[in-house]
Parts: structure tokens; C-alpha cells; sequence
């Protein structure tokens, strides 16, 4: 079985109740189960869950739900603790609760690998940066990866450094620039062996535990995909996905998706 999991916490330190917030009379994490609902190869899709108001209203609108403990430090630990519990799935996938908008072909991308290629322990995705705003901000994570198109570093620096571009408008131009959007598809044993390794030198000084699977030596193979994402971190964030949404609505209203 290939299993979804959703991490949804509550006390998120830049955007209190961030599951809970409301873009266009629904809370956004009901839009995120939605999106992950739209995957052809997911078996199921689970949120996980830290807080009894938001499981409570996730159940409202049908997903299935698991309580989690509040102290678990980072998503991946949280999916951890479900999937452990769930023996019979070969395949879990971690769709961050913040992504209200993944497609269901994004997340069929990042299966992929993990069905035809053995070597592969975790699979995730990276777009082309296209401009400069992506390339500069230190919370748009780049990645470089190898010809075989496993992961070779994250950084929250622009990386690969174009030592003969002159500006960020050349950098973007002279070389291939790839973001690192945040959905992962794992092995179970790969995820269960991934959560009792410690935090390593790396992920403390980037602050990014996918540097953990690197340093230990995890083959994470990056698929490369077309589609955007919009990850909800602040309230200005949030604001532009209430105008996104509103904006995917009228388009849907004049017939034009």
C-alpha cells in the first residue's frame, strides 16, 4: 500500500493555528486533504494531528485522522510515528499540511521513482528557479543533484555559486537553478531508520533535516517537475493564497479550467 500522511501542527511559531486558517470559507488544511485526494497511486491519505480542535474538525469533513504527541520536533517525525503503526504500507509519503494547493500529479511524480528503482530510499521534487525573489530568499531551500539525478546538497543559499554571472538576473540565466519543494516519498523502513538518527552537523547549521538523510548516506532521488507550489509559512503567504484561490474560483465560474 502507498499511504499519504499529512503533519498538522497547531502551534506553528510564525502562523498560530496554521491548519485551521481560512482561505475562501474553508480551513486549509481540508483544502490540502482535498489536493492529496487527487493522487492516482495514493491507497489513502491521513492527516496527522497534535491538537483535539483541529482533529475534530479535520473528522468533520471526513479525512481520517491520528493523534500525535505535541512535542515530536519536525514533520517527518510525525509521519514517522503513524507509520509505524501501519505495517502494511510499503510506500508513505509526507504532503506538507502548508501546500493547500499540491496536485495530485506532483505527488504521483514523487512516488514514482520508488516503484521502478530499488537504490532509491526517498524520492522528492525541485522546479527551476525562474526569478530572482525565489533565488534570494533563504526560505526557498535549492538543491543541486547529479547526473543521475540523486540529491547531492540542500542549501538555503543560491547553489550552484555562477562565478561568471554579474548579476541574479544572469545567475538564473547562466545556470540551472533548481528550489526543492517539500514533498517526500519514502520507503517505510528508510522512514523508520531516518527517525532514530540523530540530528546531524549539517541539518543544525542549514536548519534542514533533509541534510540528515545526505550525511547518512540516503539516496534521495529529486524528480523534476512544471508545477509551482505555494507553501504557507506567514499571514502575508496566506493573504496570497486567498487571492489565488479566489481567482482559480472565478475561472472555474466563466469555464475556463
Amino acid at each position: 500500500m502507498i499511504i499519504g500522511i499529512i503533519p498538522a501542527r497547531f502551534a506553528s511559531t510564525r502562523l498560530l493555528g496554521k491548519p485551521l486558517a481560512d482561505i475562501c470559507g474553508k480551513p486549509m488544511i481540508q483544502h490540502t486533504y482535498e489536493s492529496a485526494k487527487q493522487s492516482k497511486l495514493l491507497n489513502e491519505v491521513i492527516v496527522a494531528v497534535d491538537d483535539e480542535k483541529v482533529a475534530q474538525i479535520i473528522g468533520n469533513f471526513g479525512a481520517k485522522v491520528v493523534m500525535t504527541p505535541k512535542n515530536i520536533a519536525t514533520g517527518s517525525d510525525r509521519i514517522a510515528f503513524v507509520a509505524k503503526n501501519l505495517p502494511g504500507a510499503k510506500i508513505i509519503v509526507n504532503i506538507q499540511g502548508d501546500e493547500p494547493f499540491i496536485k495530485g500529479e506532483m505527488i504521483d511524480q514523487a512516488i514514482e521513482p520508488l516503484l521502478f528503482d530499488r537504490l532509491v530510499n526517498v524520492s522528492t521534487l525541485a522546479k527551476r528557479i525562474d526569478n530572482i525573489q525565489d533565488l534570494k530568499s533563504p526560505s526557498v531551500v535549492k538543491v543541486v543533484f547529479d547526473y543521475n539525478n540523486f540529491a547531492m546538497y540542500f542549501s538555503r543559499s543560491p547553489i550552484p555559486y555562477v562565478r561568471d554571472a554579474r548579476t541574479n538576473f544572469d545567475r538564473i540565466q547562466k545556470a540551472e537553478i533548481y528550489k526543492h519543494i517539500g514533498l517526500y516519498a519514502y520507503r517505510r523502513e528508510s522512514l523508520l531508520k531516518f527517525r532514530e538518527l540523530q540530528p546531524t552537523d549539517l541539518e543544525q547549521i542549514e536548519k534542514l533535516e533533509q541534510l540528515r538523510m545526505l550525511e547518512n548516506g540516503f539516496k534521495v532521488k529529486i524528480v523534476v517537475t512544471e508545477f509551482e507550489s505555494l507553501s504557507i509559512d506567514t499571514q502575508e503567504d496566506l493573504e496570497r493564497a486567498r487571492v489565488y484561490y479566489t481567482r482559480y474560483l472565478n475561472l472555474k465560474d466563466n469555464g475556463d479550467t
